[in-house]
């Protein structure tokens, strides 16, 4: 696999990743708004480019805050095809 089809597939990764997010938080009657915390653990060290993706999909999600986020980059995560795993943490009123 190419750098450019692994940046594609990580990137991919989060976008599906936070697609999932929002209807996990939408099950519980909670929105991005909710979200006070990131952790992203990173398969392969935390380039700026892996920064840049993660700024701009909060930034689209999260426009009007920013929560505290810890990146971490792991040496591999659960399956061999992953390349990133993101917890959110959301406080529900």
């Amino acid at each position: 696999m190419s750098q450019g089809d692994k940046d594609e597939d990580q990137h991919n990764q989060r976008k599906a990743g936070n697609r999932n997010v929002e209807r996990t938080l939408a099950s519980a009657g909670a929105g991005w708004e909710h979200v006070v915390h990131v952790n992203s653990y990173h398969v392969g060290g935390l380039p700026p480019e892996v920064n840049d993706v993660m700024v701009r999909l909060f930034r689209h999600y999260m426009p009007n805050h920013a929560p505290i986020w810890t990146q971490v980059g792991v040496a591999a995560l659960g399956l061999p095809t992953m390349r990133i795993e993101i917890r959110f943490t959301a406080i529900v009123p």
